[in-house]
């Protein structure tokens, strides 16, 4: 059964000028740890896939905030939940600290695809609840 849905864009344009102006912790407030070590793996490399790869992170976070019903209220925090990759390539929600504990106490599951192009960044979520025997 379907708990929420949540979608969101991100002008990366927008999100650049922020980096240029605050620097780094617009990025730390943000990112979770890992997904951190991976912004910066990925800015090192190529400066553009750096900044699509936080826009991507930033436009899921939203979404997801959507799809769970609270927004950026607590037990939702942008470093609580994490758009990590597996193996595949395929992206997956994390999350950690309260937030993990709220979501599994209602028996959810997320779902999330992420898309990019050389301005924006959007994605998609949607959150199931676990049928109930």
């Amino acid at each position: 059964m379907i708990h929420g849905i949540g979608t969101d864009i991100c002008d990366i344009r927008r999100l650049r000028a922020t980096l240029a102006r605050r620097g780094d912790r617009f990025a730390e407030k943000v990112l979770g740890p890992t997904e951190l070590q991976v912004f910066h793996a990925r800015r090192t490399r190529a400066e553009v896939r750096g900044v699509a790869y936080l826009a991507t992170r930033f436009s899921a976070k939203e979404a997801f905030s959507k799809a769970i019903g609270l927004g950026m209220r607590l037990p939702m925090t942008w470093r609580a939940c994490e758009i990590l990759n597996l193996p595949s390539g395929a992206p997956v929600v994390r999350l950690n600290g309260a937030l993990a504990d709220w979501f599994a106490a209602r028996g959810l599951r997320a779902h999330v695809t992420l898309t990019d192009e050389s301005d924006y960044a959007a994605s998609f979520v949607v959150v199931e609840k676990a049928p109930t025997p």
